[in-house]
């Protein structure tokens, strides 16, 4: 016997009907590629979402044709996000600061149709257009340009397309399991791993997402994502904030720590998200500003461990809490988000800012399991350490377009992280199974000692790396960078270890740099290092 309940597909486009039907009138300010602010509402924005649904249909493309974009979080990012899903297309975002090869690579794999571009990335589309195989059309985000069109033959502008779309536009009804959105992996070996969402996976982890206990958006929320809307759909911030009509503040092209204090201030922002290597530098510019973040309630922090010095920075100076979250691309993102328990409201203050640390524990739709080399379950006791594996409802289950994949273990995917659960199922990222050191058959947690390093007051960013070493075969070097106007030593940062780790864990050498590599998302970039310092300790 069936339940007798009404049915429908789980679609992207209800997400957008929904933010128009009951809180359209909710401001979404965007920071444009100039510089400037632009004010919209989600009706405004549900209503170009259907025209630009429309107007590509119009121009004759297929069902489930990929749609790439290279653009900032602004204002009509927003909108393609909702109008190329809506109207049964794929929404590709592209990492703009990947090689040209990395480019060309993925333009062509995922067989793009259609690149949207910000004015910032139109170089791209001339330098390297004539690679694109199956390029159809490339739309400028924004008016007319003569100038533009005078560079790229054919161009088109985003703003007179919308003008041949039908506002009133039905949007297509389909099987929720259709693709909806595509990204491609950044900092793996090889080529680029494309991770292809469907519309049911999409609404799924938007409702999980928006749980109390994970990222919590609300009607009452100023929510502006740092996270890039080219990296795992900007951890589903905008499908959240359409579902809670939350108002939303996109901070475009300007990342820099000054300018994300004056849009948290100006807009009185409640909610940021984004990755610690952006907080390094707001934190310093907020501090130099003199401002007190005093609108700022939460921010949530991914993409790779938060520092725990962050964590205090945040809390001790700004009263802003700090909320550690997990996850991949793989994952869409979202694996974990740490939320104490009722359990863990008398606990010493300084045992409950160390759970605070954990990433957490996995909302309902994700399951979490650590095994051995053997592929053994190990305990959640929270000691014992092993690959960190996953399954759930929006977890990716074969890798796009590409053959001969095993994917999977058993119907469980490794992340390539190693971790511990402990019995209340928070999770601790020790290290990526890459980054964590082996010296003299005994591991070092290169992410710990990154922590400690962190903290130390002459320091803005450090990483830890493993390197060779004769005689324990590796060894952890510690690669740091001075905070402004300051000259630590070798010997002060490795004395700042004293009494936190065991002595063998310790560093055995410092090398200063001016800046650490970054990829596009704001993770160290630790392969560059290993390739730079290999002989550091050797030579």
């Amino acid at each position: 016997m069936l339940g007798q309940m009404m049915t429908a597909p789980l679609l992207i486009s209800s997400l957008i009907d929904h933010a128009a039907n009951y809180h359209g009138a909710t401001e979404i300010v965007s920071v444009e590629t100039n510089g400037g602010l632009s004010q919209s509402t989600w009706a405004e924005v549900a209503t170009n979402a259907r025209r630009l649904g429309s107007a590509l249909t119009k121009l004759g493309l297929e069902p489930q044709a990929r749609c790439g974009t290279i653009a900032w979080n602004n204002r009509r990012h927003l909108e393609i996000y909702f109008g190329v899903s809506g109207a049964g297309f794929v929404c590709h975002t592209i990492n703009p600061r990947l090689f040209p090869e990395q480019l060309i690579y993925i333009v062509n794999h995922a067989d793009d149709q259609v690149l949207f571009l910000d004015a910032t990335f139109l170089p791209i589309a001339g330098k390297l257009g004539e690679h694109f195989s199956n390029l159809k059309h490339i739309v400028l985000m924004g008016p007319r340009d003569d100038a533009a069109a005078e560079q790229i033959p054919g161009l088109l502008f985003y703003d007179e397309l919308l003008e041949t779309g039908d506002p009133d536009f039905e949007w297509p009804q389909f099987d929720e399991n259709t693709a909806s959105s595509l990204c491609y992996t950044s900092g793996t070996t090889g080529n680029p791993k494309g991770v292809l969402y469907s519309h049911r996976s999409t609404l799924l982890h938007t409702f999980a997402a928006n749980q109390a206990d994970a990222l919590a958006l609300t009607g009452r929320d100023s929510v502006m994502p740092v996270v890039p809307m080219f990296h795992v759909n900007a951890w589903g911030v905008p499908y959240c904030a359409a579902m809670a009509g939350s108002r939303l503040v996109m901070p475009g092209p300007g990342l820099d720590g000054e300018s994300l204090v004056k849009l948290i201030d100006g807009q009185k922002v409640t909610l940021a998200l984004g990755v610690p290597t952006i907080w390094l530098g707001l934190l310093a510019h907020a501090k130099g500003m003199g401002s007190k973040l005093s609108s700022l309630q939460r921010t949530v922090v991914g993409g790779s461990a938060c520092p725990p010095a962050m964590m205090t920075q945040f809390r001790e100076d700004f009263g802003v809490d700090t909320i550690h979250a997990w996850g991949m691309s793989e994952m869409s993102p979202l694996g974990s988000v740490n939320i104490p328990l009722a359990k863990h409201r008398d606990l010493p203050i300084d045992e409950l800012h160390k759970l605070r640390e954990s990433q957490g524990r996995p909302p309902f739709g994700v399951e979490l399991r650590v095994q051995d080399e053997e592929g053994n379950t190990l305990p959640n006791d929270g000691e014992s350490q092993g690959d960190l594996m996953v399954r759930g409802h929006w977890v990716l289950e074969s890798y796009f377009r590409m053959e001969d994949q095993n994917t999977l273990q058993n119907g469980w995917f490794s992340t390539g992280d190693v971790a511990t659960i402990d019995p209340d199922g928070f999770l601790t990222i020790r290290d990526r199974s890459k980054d964590i050191i082996k010296s003299g058959g005994e591991w070092i947690s290169s992410v710990e000692l990154e922590n400690i390093a962190v903290a130390h007051p002459k320091l803005a960013n450090a990483a830890v790396i493993g390197v060779h070493h004769k005689k324990w075969d590796e060894r952890p070097l510690l690669v740091a960078v001075a905070a402004k106007g300051e000259t630590p030593t070798e010997e002060e940062l490795l004395a700042f270890y004293e009494g936190k780790i065991a002595s063998w864990q310790v560093p055995d050498k410092v090398v200063f740099v001016d800046e650490l590599p970054l990829n596009a998302t704001g993770k160290v970039l630790k392969r560059n290092l290993r390739e730079q310092f290999a002989d550091a300790l050797t030579r």
